[in-house]
């Protein structure tokens, strides 16, 4: 990209990162509304319900200083598990992607088998995977990681395979390695694929790291939200969804954010061949 063209590209991101933030506020607000009218609308139970209302004046009330900070500190807990897992999870989908695209023997041999593993419910893998990776950060990188690693690697190895014949015959044509193909032509062209991807896999990330500190580690706003439900402490857990729920939108505006940067700056069009 030129020094000329790159305030111009830096205003086209600017727009689209503040459309992407209406965006998620937007989508804040449409679930706040979904949410207090299906409480309204089927009449729920006050005692077992709270409303977006409710939620908020039990995080901001001044008596609950010492619930803020324990939601606040499961909250970090978890944020932490789910990107790192997330990260993980892609970064291996992405690393089996291109061996793939690379060594179609491979493709054809593990990708079956991949998809097998997918079809094992992951609470039924849980125990195995605690009793192998331990109850600490390996074992919740796993479970998050196996999550995202599923809809990464599918979406990125379509994305690879589906580059225009043309675009390898002009490689070809030029005596560009299979390596060099991979890197000017086919990775450009799955980046939006890649990002897809991501966006769909952070929410997941955010259950199998609640999954995880459920059933494995006790912390987290996983385990919280179990402990609150054991106690009958239902505001705490009605604040600890509502959290997760706001995470999986920051999450997924973060990605996206970041995917307009990273396109703005390398698309196929811009990719030099």
């Amino acid at each position: 990209m030129s020094g000329r063209g790159l305030p111009g590209a830096l205003r086209r991101v600017g727009m689209r990162l503040a459309i992407g933030l209406a965006g998620a506020v937007l989508s804040l607000v449409v679930i706040c509304a979904l949410w207090q009218g299906i409480i309204s609308g089927f009449d729920a139970d006050p005692f077992l319900t709270r409303g977006p209302a409710d939620v908020w004046n039990y995080l901001v009330d001044p008596a609950n200083d010492a619930e803020r900070s324990l939601l606040l500190a499961a909250s970090r807990i978890t944020a932490i598990d789910a990107v790192i897992g997330m990260v993980s999870g892609s970064v291996a989908a992405l690393v089996a992607a291109v061996g793939f695209a690379l060594w179609r023997a491979a493709r054809q041999t593990l990708m079956p088998l991949a998809m097998a593993l997918r079809a094992v419910p992951l609470v039924a893998m849980t125990p195995l995977i605690a009793l192998i990776f331990g109850r600490g950060l390996l074992g919740v990188t796993v479970i998050a990681g196996i999550v995202t690693f599923f809809p990464v690697l599918v979406n990125v190895s379509l994305a690879l395979r589906a580059v225009p014949a043309s675009s390898f015959d002009l490689m070809r044509a030029y005596g560009a390695s299979p390596y060099a193909t991979l890197r000017r032509v086919q990775l450009p062209s799955a980046l939006p694929s890649l990002f897809a991807a991501m966006r769909v896999a952070a929410p997941l990330a955010l259950v199998g790291a609640l999954l995880a500190e459920w059933l494995i580690t006790g912390q987290g706003l996983g385990y919280l939200m179990l402990q609150s439900v054991t106690t009958f402490e239902l505001d705490r857990m009605w604040a600890a969804v509502t959290l997760v729920t706001i995470a999986s939108i920051i999450l997924y505006n973060a990605i996206s954010a970041v995917e307009q940067l990273a396109l703005s700056r390398y698309t196929p069009e811009t990719s030099p061949i």
